[in-house]
């Protein structure tokens, strides 16, 4: 055990004395020592649910033969940080989340790490961790939040909260109707209810393996959700005495059969900057391309929000994740999992309870994945549109630009009303570095589709997008504009093509063109000089490389 370093032999007495005065009892101190990180928050509903699953971790750490720590680690409410400066701190989260559990881990000796997270960069954020420590590891998401109801109608946080912005603009609600939704479309403690990048992770997390059969889609407040985090805690020490190790499990098969899931379940685009970083801290590089090819031999076959109709509780009561496997299992590689089963053994025990929720291959909703890579003058590097949110209609779509140098004065014109249809709306100096955090762009997709304007404008940008967003939304285009992209260049006017199926996105210049107004481009002051963000925009790599700290 590693926390011999910490508790064995004379020169590691006053060591023994400061564990002991944790309240340690003298029998226990031969115990692996399992370090809990909790992401609990009160200003997060994906994780103010946690203090209960922290009792029922410790319960299992007990049993199973363990002593357990508690340590804290922060989180951000995407929902809460977007549309304003606190959104750059999101994704640049993930980086401090990572080093805060190594550093704990590593100060520590701990033996084993049960990771209890639920929203969005907290999970890739513990997952890298995982990948870097290589100590026996589990993971717990906090499961998702039960569907509003309002008027009969089941309510979920982005169409009926930041669609309805757009709504109430253009006169479609009344303002009775806004407070009401406001006030029931997130009923208590979990995830937000759609395929929205937290649900997303906890369904990549699963399906690479990280955390037990059924735990990504149970819902936050259940009973199942309980035994689920003390079954966690009781299998720690069980991993700790067998050396199964993240590296072990997270190999390269095991992060395809993550990618097939999330493609299958049209999951967030954000998938393709934490899937990729996830890697890179296991110990090897995932393409962005390797999104692209599975795609496209991956049908999309459970239709959920915000592209479909489905809620997470509809997929947890159809069969979870396990069923997701099931049906995908000729696709799938027998991998190991944390909970000592191999994917194979867990899609042939799994049932399938609505064959709606969870269609057959040959009954998919579209015959390709969620994620499509498109490349071009625009970006050389790729950029990333979830293909399942978008409509047959705009699937090509040729347009004249609308440019705007952030995301708030993106916002001030749509709302205005000077966003027509026709334009495809261009965000930029909102990537890694120039955002600096890639900002996702929830508010000005939202704000779009809640005018009606879906069918007849598209959006694209360096920075990134929530898992709420639908419609032709294109992100992550690399280079970014801080770094003298092509998007850099773009002005008022200019035709943009965008075809998804061809997988191309481009500016109809010539390369001569670019290449002359790239040689009178100057590059911007920071807009953040100071801080952990300044920082972050120095060492923070491109969209497709995962937006990683180099």
């Amino acid at each position: 055990m590693r926390s011999k370093t910490i508790k064995e032999g004379l020169e590691r007495m006053p060591h023994r004395a400061l564990l002991y005065a944790t309240g340690l009892p003298k029998t226990e101190i031969g115990k692996p020592f399992i370090g809990v990180a909790t992401s609990f928050t009160d200003l997060i509903p994906g994780h103010s649910g946690m203090r209960d699953l922290e009792r029922f971790i410790e319960k299992g750490v007990h049993t199973g033969g363990g002593y357990p720590f508690f340590f804290g680690i922060p989180g951000i409410c995407d929902g809460i940080a977007m549309g304003h400066g606190g959104m750059h701190y999101s994704l640049a989260s993930r980086e401090l989340i990572a080093d805060m559990v190594e550093t704990v881990a590593e100060a520590h000796r701990l033996d084993g790490l049960v990771l209890l997270t639920n929203c969005d960069k907290i999970t890739p954020g513990m997952l890298m961790a995982a990948g870097r420590l290589n100590i026996p590891s589990i993971v717990v998401t906090a499961g998702p939040m039960f569907s509003g109801h309002y008027k009969g109608r089941r309510l979920n946080l982005t169409s009926d909260t930041f669609e309805a912005v757009g709504k109430f603009k253009k006169g479609l609600i009344r303002s009775d109707e806004l407070e009401a939704l406001e006030m029931c479309a997130c009923p208590g403690a979990g995830s937000c209810q759609g395929m929205y990048t937290a649900n997303t992770m906890a369904c990549v997390t699963e399906a690479l393996g990280m955390s037990l059969a059924g735990c990504a889609t149970a819902l936050a407040v259940s009973a199942k959700k309980r035994r689920i985090a003390f079954e966690s805690g009781r299998l720690i020490a069980q991993l700790v005495k067998k050396n199964v190790t993240p590296r072990k499990i997270m190999n390269r098969k095991a992060f395809e059969n993550a990618i097939i899931v999330d493609l299958a379940l049209g999951g967030s685009t954000n998938t393709a900057l934490h899937i990729p970083a996830i890697a890179h801290d296991a110990g090897f590089d995932l393409p962005l391309d390797l999104f692209d090819s599975l795609a496209k031999k991956t049908p999309h076959i459970a239709a959920m929000l915000p592209g479909g109709k489905n809620y997470l509780e509809d997929l947890d009561y159809a069969g979870g994740i396990p069923a997701v496997l099931k049906r995908l299992k000729e696709k799938l590689n027998d991998t190991i999992t944390v909970s000592g089963k191999r994917i194979y053994e867990i899609a042939d025990s799994a049932e399938i309870f609505d064959e709606e929720v969870i269609r057959p291959l040959d009954k998919a909703h579209h015959k390709q994945g969620g994620i499509a890579v498109m490349k071009g003058n625009l970006a050389p590097g790729g950029a990333v549109v979830k293909q399942t949110a978008v409509s047959r209609n705009m699937m090509q779509f040729k347009g004249k630009a609308i440019v705007f140098d952030s995301e708030e004065a993106s916002m001030k014109e749509i709302l205005a009303g000077k966003v027509k249809p026709g334009h495809v709306v261009v965000i930029r100096y909102e990537g890694p570095k120039g955002g600096p955090g890639m900002r996702e762009m929830l508010s000005p997709t939202s704000a779009i589709a809640g005018m009606g304007l879906s069918e007849s404008v598209a959006l694209i940008t360096d920075g990134r997008f929530s898992g709420g967003t639908r419609g032709p939304c294109i992100g992550h285009i690399s280079p970014e504009a801080m770094e003298g992209g092509p998007l850099a260049v773009v002005r008022d006017g200019d035709e943009i093509h965008i075809d998804i199926p061809g997988r191309t996105l481009d500016v109809l210049l010539t390369d001569e063109e670019i290449c002359k107004r790239l040689k009178v481009w100057k590059k911007p002051a920071p807009k953040i000089t100071k801080g952990y963000l300044a920082r972050y925009a120095r060492f923070v790599s491109s969209a497709n490389e995962g937006a990683i700290m180099k």
